[in-house]
């Protein structure tokens, strides 16, 4: 388990390292998902529905805020509903004005969730999304959800239906108008999903802010099993038919990425956790308190073995002559305080290559570290 929290600190560590970096390859990687889901889904305009027109928008938009990709990818759906027909165009439009109040008023900081939202119904998980904002945001988040979930049950709509609302007469197009809103608004699995998400989502919130034991795991187990329900209850009632198989394996796959996120945001060590006591004039304060869990990165050391040491290269002969000067400077001093007493000659030869030797070995001492 301590690999993980290791993994976390490194990648914690390289994302403050090049926090601008990541951020902007995360907004084009997902610019880049968001225009190929339109234009797989309602690319009617040929021209715009290029991969390359869908790589253009999205290096504009990384270079902007993400409220910029939401905007764009309004338009692009737009141009293509213009070509579908007026009809189409008119009433994804008022859709559109219609989410953007309430967008604006309540979650305008939000764009990566609404970008989310759509992509996570073609992922197969879309209840991973409300997990995460009850996990990390507040409920208000479910505005921004609802609108992802609008425009994508109105794609899907629309690419069934797209080839029975071209051309026609004024008449026909007031037809097509009411028949498209209708089927947009009075969608049932539409309703049973925004409700299953406003309930995941009051319910992850709420236990996820309760003081107990292991409150992330509760709230994001509980939340998937929650949804379950609500869908397959919802489904019954309306007489909707839902693939039960994708249902359960989204939301094992969402209760996943939750364990993940309370990896990184909410690594904490219940086993340490203590309930403390205060009080002053007017209260009495009672606080759990539980540590986070932090783990330090463990620094390489590298140990270099064997290795050589410079050595000083002695010239022997310039040695012996420093030596012999001191030897006969030291013979001069000492003949000086003997009387005048002469040594033999063959004893000062010894005393001379006796200092020579010392000097050579003194040398060698302050030179060979090894020989200290």
């Amino acid at each position: 388990m301590d690999s993980l929290y290791v993994i976390r600190e490194r990648m914690q560590d390289l994302y403050s390292r090049y926090s601008i970096v990541a951020d902007k390859a995360i907004q084009f990687v997902l610019a880049v998902m968001t225009f190929y889901m339109i234009n797989n889904n309602v690319g009617f305009m040929k021209t715009l529905a290029s991969p390359v027109v869908a790589l253009a928008l999205a290096i504009i938009a990384t270079f902007f805020p993400p409220i910029i990709t939401v905007i764009l990818a309004t338009a692009l759906i737009l141009v293509h509903m213009y070509s579908v027909s007026i009809a189409a165009l008119v009433v994804t439009a008022l859709i559109f004005l219609i989410m953007y109040i309430f967008y604006l008023r309540f979650t305008p900081k939000m764009a990566i969730v609404v970008l989310l939202t759509p992509l996570a119904f073609a992922l197969k998980i879309p209840v991973v999304v409300p997990i995460s904002c009850a996990l990390l945001m507040s409920p208000i988040s479910m505005v921004a959800v609802g609108c992802g979930t609008v425009v994508y049950y109105m794609m899907a709509y629309m690419k069934k239906a797209a080839s029975g609302m071209q051309g026609g007469s004024v008449k026909g197009m007031m037809g097509q108008i009411g028949k498209y809103a209708k089927q947009v608004f009075q969608n049932k699995e539409l309703w049973i999903v925004l409700v299953a998400f406003i309930i995941c989502t009051l319910v992850v919130y709420t236990l996820r802010k309760q003081a107990i034991a292991h409150a992330w795991t509760i709230a994001v187990i509980t939340g998937a099993v929650v949804d379950i329900v609500v869908v397959a209850i919802g489904d019954v009632a309306m007489g909707v038919h839902a693939s039960y198989g994708s249902l359960i394996f989204g939301s094992i796959g969402a209760a996943v990425i939750g364990v993940i996120l309370e990896l990184f945001f909410f690594s904490v060590d219940y086993s340490r956790s203590e309930n403390l006591q205060y009080e002053d004039d007017e209260y009495y304060y009672y606080v759990k308190a539980v540590p986070k869990i932090v783990v330090s990165t463990p620094e390489k050391t590298v140990k270099r073995i064997n290795e050589r040491q410079e050595t000083e290269i002695m010239d022997t002969a310039e040695v012996r002559k420093k030596a012999k000067k001191q030897a006969q400077e030291k013979a001069r001093q000492s003949e000086q305080g003997q009387k005048k007493k002469k040594r033999p000659a063959s004893k000062r030869r010894n005393v001379m290559d006796a200092d020579v030797d010392q000097e050579l070995l003194r040398r060698s001492f302050e030179n060979d570290p090894d020989m200290r």
